[in-house]
């Protein structure tokens, strides 16, 4: 009998949700927050998009350095903003080697400068929250 009482499994009783938390924003930051571009908002793609937007076309040794980062996390994630439609990759021979350059496009270009409006748009919100 004392065995199979500790076989049987213990009843677990769950813990009582907590209260659902109210956060107040007002109406624009709300909006702004939501319309993020989640391609740009991650930290190494809003780099290289904003090093490009700075300059007309960087090399992979440039941003790799730029950025402080690897061969392979630039690489992957200068592909993704190529998939996107954001940047473009020429690939041609210096001296025979191969040589690797990045230009933003038109369409990455409109695509900062929205995610740039509605950060403003959610730090502008962020101030006057604060301002209270």
């Amino acid at each position: 009998m004392a065995e199979a009482a500790r076989r049987r499994p213990k009843e677990r009783v769950a813990a009582p949700a907590p209260p659902p938390v109210r956060v107040t924003r007002s109406e624009p930051a709300r909006g702004a927050a939501h319309e993020l571009d989640a391609l740009l908002h991650h930290r190494m793609r809003l780099g290289l998009v904003s090093a490009l937007a700075a300059a007309d076309s960087l090399s992979f040794n440039d941003l790799k350095t730029l950025l402080e980062t690897s061969d392979g996390n630039l690489s992957v994630h200068a592909r993704k903003l190529e998939d996107a439609g954001y940047v473009t990759c020429t690939k041609t021979f210096e001296n025979r080697r191969p040589r690797t350059d990045y230009h933003l496009t038109a369409r990455g270009r409109q695509a900062l400068a929205r995610y740039l409006g509605h950060m403003e748009a959610i730090i502008r919100a962020a101030k006057e929250t604060l301002g209270r």
